[in-house]
Parts: C-alpha cells; sequence; structure tokens
C-alpha cells in the first residue's frame, strides 16, 4: 500500500513541475529593470522595461505597455534560442516519463507484471531527471545572461541593471519538484529490486542442498531395502 502511495505521490509532483515549467514559457517579466527615485517615505517607480522569451516591453506609470516582439528565429539571441531549446526539450521528456509512469504504477493493469512495472518505472524516472537537469540548465542560463547585463550596468550606469523575474524562481521550484518526484519513484522501483535479487539468495541455495541431501538419503534406503537384493539373499545357500 506504501507503495502506491509513493508512487501516486511522485506523479503528482512530477506533473505539477512540469506544469510550472511550462507555465514559465508563456509569463512575462523574466527579467525587470526599474527606472525611477524616490519621492516623500515611498519608492516612486516611473517605468518599467522587461523582457521574456518572446518580446521586450517598456511600461510606464500609466500601465501602458509597449511590446517589440522578437523577430524571426533566426534573428533572436542566442541565449534566448537555447533557452527555449532546452525548456521544451525537458517538457518533451517530462511528457514521455509521465506516459511510461502510468504504465510503470503498481495501481494500473498495464504495463505487464511487476518486474516490467519497476523497470518502466525506473525508465520513467530517467527521463524525468533527464528533463529535469534540461530545464535547470536553461534557467540557469538565463540567469547568467540577467546578472551579467547586471555587473555591466554597476561598470556603466548609462545601461539598465536588470534583476531576475519571478518565473525563473517559479522554474527552479518545478524543476525541484520534478526531481523530488523521480526520486521517489527510482525508490520505491529500487527497493524491490533490491528485495528479490538479495535476500533471497541465500535461503534458495540451502534448500536445493536440503533437496538433494533428501535424495540421496531416499536412494540409499531404497538400495538397502529394495525386493531384487533381499531375493537374490535368500537364494543363496
Amino acid at each position: 500500500m506504501w507503495r502506491r502511495l509513493a508512487q501516486i505521490l511522485g506523479l503528482l509532483l512530477c506533473i505539477l513541475g512540469c506544469g510550472l515549467v511550462g507555465c514559465t514559457l508563456a509569463m512575462d517579466h523574466w527579467r525587470v529593470a526599474q527606472l525611477g527615485g524616490q519621492g516623500g517615505s515611498s519608492v516612486v517607480v516611473t517605468a518599467w522595461y522587461w523582457s521574456d522569451l518572446w518580446k521586450d516591453c517598456y511600461e510606464d506609470s500609466t500601465a501602458l505597455v509597449n511590446c517589440v516582439d522578437f523577430g524571426v528565429l533566426w534573428t533572436v539571441k542566442s541565449t534566448v534560442q537555447a533557452v527555449r531549446g532546452l525548456l521544451m526539450f525537458g517538457l518533451c521528456l517530462g511528457l514521455i516519463g509521465t506516459a511510461l509512469t502510468f504504465f510503470g504504477m503498481e495501481c494500473t493493469y498495464l504495463g505487464g507484471d511487476q518486474r516490467s512495472k519497476d523497470s518502466m518505472l525506473i525508465t520513467a524516472s530517467a527521463f524525468h531527471l533527464v528533463s529535469c537537469v534540461s530545464d535547470v540548465a536553461g534557467y540557469c542560463l538565463y540567469i547568467n545572461r540577467v546578472v551579467t547585463a547586471f555587473l555591466h550596468s554597476k561598470a556603466d550606469p548609462s545601461k539598465l541593471s536588470y534583476e531576475i523575474g519571478p518565473p525563473l524562481y517559479l522554474g527552479l521550484v518545478g524543476s525541484f519538484l520534478i526531481l523530488l518526484g523521480c526520486s521517489i519513484h527510482c525508490a520505491t522501483a529500487c527497493k524491490v529490486f533490491h528485495a528479490k535479487s538479495g535476500h533471497p539468495t541465500a535461503p534458495s541455495i540451502r534448500e536445493k542442498n536440503e533437496e538433494k541431501e533428501v535424495l540421496r538419503e531416499e536412494k540409499r534406503i531404497y538400495r538397502q531395502y529394495s525386493p531384487s537384493k533381499r531375493s537374490n539373499d535368500s537364494i543363496r545357500p
């Protein structure tokens, strides 16, 4: 029962993590730069510059937003293209891993016997793990871009000082949930493999030795008290 509950929990974590990663693809404010000054005791921000994977935007204090969509694929910066590719690749692997998880779970009637289910569950965990690594690599690549721009702004005050936006934090949390879910699946499957392959080895060898000893004893008794031997003994003068 505990294995089923653990596998269901792992599946929900992986689905939730993939959902968060997918949401970040469509979210705004991947990096944000604020322009403004202080007025009284509060900070008055007069304008925002923010970017995501698809456009650059400018928003003033009246909530008027002007955006410029990125052009064709070959005109987009290589960093943004790499982040897009890594996240989409991770989502595809996560989808495959989720499908394999359904076949490998103990509570489903798909996937064959229990050993085949465990093998399929480990394969699904591997897909989720590679998906998590791909997602984290994409987010770290974009964070490196934001940090680089921030450091350049410190050296040159005329440049905008960008900060990390909420989608990056949300994506990292989703990647952690995927990692946690695939770890639970792998732990439940590996525990069964260890129980089947490790512990029963010594009893099975002992049982085979006992069976051989029983057969030898039966053969000895049969030869000693067989009817043919007793008849030969009676015929002797």
